[in-house]
């Protein structure tokens, strides 16, 4: 047997199946008895009974998806309207695609599109923010039984993703630095205690790295299409050294950074805005005359990993392809805002003479081209206008079908290249 002290005087343990009752003094040394204490059965004290805290419901929480794809492939899901509420809904998600191991599942509820909410906007700006986001894609969800839950209860989903963001991110910033010929980029960027892979910039007032959008003391996560997590202090100022007369950088706040490493999301152009980036897609809305759109589509073999693109050429005087900018050699991007890169030639013409009397064309020079090839950036990417004015055409022939703007109908494209309004609780929507 063995002893310890209870509140200073020592009490005797006794063997298993023994009993033993342990007194306590009062303050005037009166003993009475504290409790039972039984080794098999615990202590009989209706006080010192002992629960499990319940664990909390945290409630409705989003779920962060990344897709990434191979050139040609699909993302390996289908978009559809909710029908009985407003929103979006993911369906019919392929097996071993980048869907699926991305985590997304069928049934779950839309709610953001690389950090942009979709509230408030209608499915083609969302199927078009898709299509143009390239080979990545982060999309922001909700569980089908937790948007349930959420509905039921009248919950704002604006309010659930603003509390699993937090209020502290903001989005990354694409910066093109043009060098100064005497002070150069106006930055110097340091490693965050000697730690590979993780770096500040210092900038200078006033300097080139200021004006082009970069705060001192942002964190520096990509620089000229590499990730500056994979990168040594030697192997930074090389390519550093290597650039000629400019540099791109994606940087971020320091809050913001620490509220993707929390939430564990990789911070990447597609989620950025972008600040005086040296070429830009250009869009042009043509409207047939009796001679024609007055241009030739070619198909061009290039140098470099693009070897196959659709080519602007012939561009008539006078026509309507002169008037809306168009320039010879550059390379078509998109019909009606839907990518045609990784078209066939055949299926793109088809697209243009089915589009009717106009058409919206989308384009870029071949310097812009490979430019966004060099930093992997889709270069419709930041294409805001083509989104709008392809926006503004669908809802014109809304309102001359009489269909109004709260329609559930869209306007897709339809295997021939037409571009229909129609979208119904039966079809498949739009494949992605």
């Amino acid at each position: 047997m063995g002893s310890s002290k209870v509140n200073g005087r020592s009490c005797s343990m006794v063997p298993e199946d023994s009993v033993s009752h342990c007194h306590c003094p009062s303050q005037n040394g009166m003993e009475f008895q504290c409790f039972t204490f039984n080794p098999k059965e615990g202590i009989d004290n209706p006080a010192l009974v002992i629960t499990d805290d319940p664990e909390p419901d945290p409630g409705p929480v989003p779920k962060l998806c990344q897709l990434k794809r191979l050139e040609g492939q699909s993302f390996g899901f289908n978009l559809h309207i909710d029908q009985h509420s407003p929103g979006f809904r993911i369906r019919d998600v392929e097996i071993w695609s980048p869907a699926e191991h991305s985590g997304l599942r069928d049934g779950d509820r839309l709610l953001e599109v690389n950090e942009k909410s979709v509230d408030g906007m209608d499915f083609y700006q969302v199927v078009r923010k898709i299509q143009s986001c390239g080979l990545h894609l982060f999309l922001l969800v909700l569980r089908k039984d937790e948007y349930e839950q959420a509905a039921s209860k009248g919950e704002d989903l604006q309010l659930l993703v603003k509390a699993y963001k937090g209020d502290c991110t903001a989005r990354p910033k694409l910066c093109y630095i043009k060098k100064h010929p005497e002070h150069g980029l106006g930055m110097t960027i340091q490693s965050v205690n000697g730690r590979k892979g993780q770096y500040t910039v210092s900038t200078v007032a006033d300097g080139m790295a200021e004006k082009a959008g970069v705060c001192h003391g942002d964190i520096l996560t990509w620089i000229n299409g590499v990730s500056a997590s994979s990168l040594t202090n030697a192997s930074l100022n090389k390519i550093v050294k290597k650039c000629q007369d400019s540099v791109t950088v994606l940087v971020v706040d320091g809050n913001s950074e620490h509220c993707y490493a929390r939430r564990k999301m990789p911070i990447h152009p597609v989620m950025a805005e972008s600040f005086c980036l040296p070429h830009a897609a250009k869009t042009m809305h043509l409207v047939k005359r009796r001679e024609g759109y007055g241009f030739l589509l070619r198909q061009e073999r290039l140098e470099g990993p693009q070897k196959i693109a659709h080519v602007l050429r012939e561009v008539d005087a006078g026509s309507a392809a002169e008037e809306t900018g168009m320039t010879d050699g550059d390379l078509l991007l998109a019909v009606n805002g839907e990518p045609v890169e990784s078209m066939e030639h055949d299926d793109v013409v088809k697209k243009i003479k089915g589009s009717g009397d106009e058409v919206i064309l989308t384009s870029i020079s071949m310097q812009g081209r490979k430019y966004f090839r060099e930093l992997d950036i889709p270069p419709l990417l930041f294409n805001e206008e083509c989104l709008q004015l392809c926006l503004n055409r669908r809802r014109d022939a809304e309102n001359r079908e009489g269909t109004g703007s709260d329609s559930d109908s869209v306007w897709v494209p339809d295997d021939s290249g037409t571009s229909v309004f129609q979208l119904s609780e039966n079809d498949n929507g739009v494949f992605l």
